[in-house]
């Protein structure tokens, strides 16, 4: 990916930055090499899903278990795969015995520069408790894929936003099962 000569940096806070490349304005990331999600389905035909609050949305969203790679002080260099087991065990309490690579892809490339790369969790079990680290309150969801749609359905007519990384991630696994 290519920058422009003519950047300009328009504002930066302690995570992110606003930038100008001649006409195109989009944040970026300035405390992370990238961001990881993790497609993770139990044994049980569970799919393992976050719900948290988001501010910038005014409402709790549900999603993958997901997070940044490289914005752990001392672990800049922590490989994608890493970042994705361990965002797993801190979001959900889940852990996976094995990940696969699916792909690489833009979050909001009209918005920003961010890339999300997303894993398929092999082997998943609750080990611990979950919740998140710090100032997360996350709440751990595990429903059946056989009734997923509506489970998801019940959680938008509770006023809850679905991420769309939850329909990348039930094409991912119906992409699986189809291999």
């Amino acid at each position: 990916m290519a920058k422009k000569q003519n950047r300009e940096v328009l504002g930066k806070g302690k995570f992110l930055r606003l930038v100008r490349e001649g006409r195109w304005e989009f944040v970026e990331r300035s405390n992370a090499r990238g961001a990881v999600a993790v497609i993770a389905v139990t044994d049980a035909r569970e799919f393992v899903l976050t719900d948290q609050f988001r501010p910038a949305v005014g409402c709790r969203v549900i999603d993958l278990p997901a997070g940044l790679s490289g914005d752990v002080p001392g672990q800049q260099d922590e490989a994608f795969a890493r970042s994705a087991l361990r965002e797993l065990i801190e979001e959900t309490g889940y852990h996976a015995e094995q990940l696969e690579h699916l792909a690489d892809c833009p979050s909001s490339p009209g918005l920003t520069s961010e890339v999300i790369s997303y894993f398929f969790a092999r082997s998943v079990s609750k080990v611990e408790a979950g919740g998140g680290v710090e100032h997360e309150q996350i709440e751990v969801h595990a429903p059946k894929l056989r009734t997923i749609k509506r489970w998801l359905v019940e959680q938008v007519t509770a006023g809850k936003l679905i991420d769309p990384k939850v329909y990348a991630g039930l094409y991912f696994i119906a992409a699986q099962r189809a291999a």
